[in-house]
């Protein structure tokens, strides 16, 4: 939970001296309190500026208490005050959505309490939320590789994550930079609150603020009510920042204040609020040269990539591709009573292609290879329908790149398909290709200096 300095209270209560009686002791707590005299002066009070909490007198001289609690629930926990402790107007309270029944007068220690546990009482409310949309979405997906720069990536992973330092996470679309955000989170003391994921591509910038700050009621056409930004949503947690190289300058001056001071603004407020965040970012643009072009603001720049992780595409680590599509074809298998494997010759389609569309395409080709192999528990060539699979055969073969390739990456590429093709007979693959096995290796495996991870 958030300090409580971060917290606004709205204490409606008609009787002058008590109203500020418990708003000056609530501000001692460290809280910023605010008093209402009546029902009307709350409701403007909450439109101008939403508390995180109120506490209601039960019998104000323009409301009857139940209809009250319902609409301030709307906006944030409500606290009832009354002079007459009854059981059945604590019931009546709570089924009108009160978090909890205070009996004048108040001592400071039992005022103390109730605010506490309705703050955490709406942060567990959160959390169950957040937990609840997490299963709906199903398992999570697991980093899975091998090579030399997959491990490079886990050991970045475990320093950063126990610090609460900014991350940028760089690599081309699909490489699986949100899985590297995801690792993160998971490993870091934040682990037990919400991971909000933005899509920083996807909305406009009107919307895209509303997403991201929250909005007063009434802040532009069709905002009838308030709404939290998911900033405020993930709370103790992380806000993943997904191909932030696309958002504005405008928001780009906005999300540096958050990020330097923890404060932001709901779009349409006139009251600053205050959020514990950590923030990871992700890009598959080179923000250090959107920054030279000036495309994107060098101080947010700096703020964003104190650590920096850079995700290489999956042409760059071939070492993981089977590993990687072996787990898709176990994770995502929905035929129970059927085991499900990749014959040799899929093995080497999936080896020789080119993936431009790196872990994300790989999934799709794996997702598709089981809907097209049906009861066969082999998953062939003609199933994935990759470009050029299944023509490792005698006879022509394609090697596919997302890019013009150089001599040398053509030759290695053409020897590895090769010895894949011999399953790994030096011999059988050296006459095939028509070199000598000093040479296919010398091509095949790169060095000490060079070797491809």
């Amino acid at each position: 939970m958030s300090s409580p300095s971060s917290k606004s209270i709205l204490v409606i209560e008609d009787d002058e001296t008590l109203n500020g009686l418990l708003v000056e002791q609530l501000r001692r707590m460290g809280y910023e309190a605010t008093g209402a005299h009546s029902m009307s002066e709350a409701r403007a009070l909450v439109r101008a500026g939403h508390p995180d909490l109120a506490l209601l007198d039960s019998r104000l001289p323009d409301s009857g208490g139940t209809e009250s609690i319902a609409w301030l629930r709307e906006h944030c926990p409500v606290i009832v005050l009354t002079a007459f402790g009854s059981v059945e107007l604590a019931v009546q309270a709570v089924q009108a959505g009160a978090s909890d029944y205070l009996t004048k007068p108040v001592s400071p220690g039992r005022l103390e309490i109730a605010v506490r546990r309705a703050f955490e009482t709406d942060d567990l409310r959160r959390k169950v939320e957040f937990l609840e949309t997490k299963a709906r979405a199903g398992p999570a997906i697991a980093m899975v590789g091998r090579s030399r720069t997959y491990r490079k990536v886990v050991e970045m992973i475990e320093l950063v994550a126990p610090a609460d330092t900014t991350v940028l996470i760089e690599g081309e679309t699909g490489v699986g930079k949100e899985l590297v955000a995801q690792s993160i989170h998971d490993r870091s003391p934040r682990s037990g609150q919400p991971l909000v994921a933005i899509d920083c591509c996807t909305l406009q910038e009107s919307l895209f603020e509303s997403e991201l700050f929250g909005h007063e009621r009434g802040a532009f056409t069709g905002a009838d009510r308030k709404k939290q930004g998911l900033i405020e949503v993930a709370e103790g947690g992380t806000v993943f920042l997904d191909e932030i190289g696309d958002i504005s300058a405008t928001i780009q001056a906005k999300l540096l204040r958050v990020i330097e001071t923890g404060r932001f603004r709901r779009l349409g407020g006139t009251r600053d609020l205050s959020v514990n965040v950590r923030f990871l970012a992700a890009t598959n643009r080179s923000l250090s040269g959107l920054v030279k072009s000036g495309g994107f603001r060098a101080d947010l720049y700096y703020r964003l990539s104190p650590v920096l992780i850079t995700v290489p595409p999956l042409r760059e680590r071939r070492e993981d591709i089977l590993p990687i599509a072996e787990n898709f074809l176990q994770s995502r298998h929905f035929m129970r009573n059927v085991h499900k494997f990749f014959d040799p010759a899929a093995q080497r389609a999936l080896q020789a292609y080119g993936w431009p569309g790196n872990v994300r395409e790989l999934r799709n080709v794996v997702e598709r290879g089981l809907l097209m192999s049906a009861d066969s528990p082999a998953v062939r060539p003609d199933h994935l329908s990759l470009p050029g699979a299944g023509t490792l055969q005698q006879g022509a073969f394609s090697l596919s790149f997302d890019h013009r390739p150089t001599l040398e990456e053509l030759k290695q590429r053409y020897f590895e398909a090769v010895l894949a093709e011999c399953g790994g007979n030096k011999v059988k693959a050296a006459r095939l290709a028509g070199v000598s096995e000093r040479s296919l290796y010398r091509h095949a495996s790169p060095g000490p200096d060079d070797e491809e991870v």
